[in-house]
């Protein structure tokens, strides 16, 4: 089941506000806890099992953990809290690198790991780094151990961001787990902001998407210079609006049941260096990574050495975390070069430059990442960064590069508009009253014109459902 879905909008969505908000405010996590499961179950039946483990096993090591600090006993505690990162790795690892490694070992003539053909659970790389969070804020007395299992497996299950994040920490959401504000101004807020994120989705990434999908599948002798840039812009919008358009319909239908979620985007593509993009991009990912094993490894407070290899370490786990395959690490590692030049003598040089020459710099090294982000296939991902680079098989453009950048114009250059905050900076400008008069036009128009879409959809992935 999908967000972007004519089932979940008409049916699920509302049988599930129905059933919360007649129920008393004692038992709204248990019913919530049940919906969570069911949604999760529509389309993960079996691996539901690997949830309520989940669920248990960091439950019982949290209560473990505070328990023994409380003692003093902290090498117990600590003990506790490595079990459970190690529990979390192992599912982790289990179900999305198990194939993935036995597959590169038996390409070298080693077969001793036999390749499982497993489904990867929807949504397994969020919940087992919310999960993971969860002991070590406990130990690190940034949050107090929950008594309550239903109210931790709400938190573990919480629909509106199970599948595809945000990855939220549990000491931001705890006191919201156990207590929170409703209120129909909030309920408002949580239907704009979902219907805003419905239209991102439906509207501009399934349409770019087609078009992304268009020149990939393109044999390298038929891709033409202009063709490899126009496919990856198409590709990067995508994404964006794909991704960030399903955190916008998280944070709004987390609303809607009281809850609130971080931002998750920032117009990243108005950046004006790669480190200011991953500050903008994936803001919740970049955050645990950043407090959970950056910091750990000694962040910034080192010598260099020790700080390109925490870099690399720290950009080499993002990029697997990403996806059981060589491009994500090697775009992982890509960025992590890059990001290391920034903080050791390429950002004050940039800073010197103008403004434009900062944008189109870090425009540039964000779309060649995306190339490499997209093309699992080595055999494919070198023909199109050769094209991209002027090495093309079919030359610098031809009439089909002509006619789809004619037919997908409009589509771009509202999805570019859309990536900056120009629209919000002409919102804000109006006055209250008109406010009043155009939104509800503007929200029914985008959620009449996303239905009619998905009422006639055959194109409409979730790219970060994979992950």
């Amino acid at each position: 089941m999908v967000f972007s879905s004519v089932f979940f909008l008409f049916t699920y969505l509302p049988i599930v506000l129905l059933l919360y908000y007649i129920t008393p405010l004692k038992l709204r996590n248990l019913v919530l806890l049940a919906v969570n499961l069911v949604f999760y179950a529509w389309g993960e039946p079996v691996y539901i099992l690997i949830m309520f483990l989940s669920i248990a096993i960091d439950y019982t090591h949290g209560l473990l953990v505070e328990k023994f600090k409380g003692r003093g006993e902290d090498r117990k505690a600590r003990w506790v809290v490595a079990s459970s990162v190690f529990f979390n790795l192992a599912l982790l690892f289990f179900f999305k690198y198990w194939d993935f490694i036995a597959g590169s070992l038996a390409g070298m003539g080693l077969t001793f790991m036999p390749r499982l053909g497993l489904s990867l659970p929807i949504g397994i790389s969020f919940y087992t780094f919310q999960t993971m969070s969860y002991t070590i804020d406990v130990y690190r007395g940034d949050a107090r151990a929950q008594r309550s299992i239903v109210n931790f497996g709400t938190f573990v299950t919480l629909f509106p961001q199970l599948i595809a994040g945000p990855i939220i920490k549990y000491k931001d959401l705890g006191d919201q787990i156990d207590r929170r504000t409703h209120t129909a101004g909030r309920f408002a807020s949580g239907v704009q902001v979902f219907v805003v994120g419905l239209a991102k989705k439906v509207l501009l990434a399934n349409n770019l998407g087609m078009l992304w999908d268009t020149y990939k599948a393109l044999p390298a002798g038929s891709l033409t210079t202009a063709g490899a840039w126009l496919g990856v812009v198409a590709f990067s919008l995508q994404l964006y609006f794909d991704f960030s358009g399903y955190s916008d319909m998280a944070v709004g239908l987390g609303r809607m049941l009281g809850f609130e979620f971080g931002p998750n985007f920032n117009y990243p593509y108005i950046s004006r260096s790669l480190t200011e993009f991953w500050r903008r991009w994936h803001i919740s990912l970049g955050s645990w990574f950043r407090e959970y094993l950056y910091i750990p490894l000694g962040g910034n407070r080192v010598g260099r050495g020790r700080l390109f290899l925490n870099l690399m370490v720290v950009w080499a786990a993002t990029g697997i975390w990403h996806g059981a395959s060589w491009n994500f690490l090697l775009w992982g590692l890509y960025y992590g070069l890059l990001l290391a030049a920034e903080k050791f003598f390429l950002g004050r040089w940039l800073e010197r430059r103008p403004v434009w020459f900062q944008h189109v710099y870090a425009l540039f090294f964000i779309l060649l990442g995306w190339a490499i982000f997209a093309l699992e296939d080595f055999a494919q991902m070198g023909p199109y960064l050769a094209a991209l680079f002027g090495f093309a098989g079919g030359g610098l453009w031809d009439s089909g590069f002509l006619y789809y950048f004619r037919a997908y114009l409009p589509m771009l250059l509202v999805a570019v508009l859309a990536s900056t905050p120009a629209g919000k900076g002409v919102w804000t400008r109006l006055e209250e009253t008109s406010k009043k008069l155009v939104l509800p036009v503007l929200l029914l128009l985008g959620l009449l014109i996303s239905t009619c879409y998905l009422v006639d959809a055959t194109y409409n992935p979730f790219l970060y459902f994979r992950f």
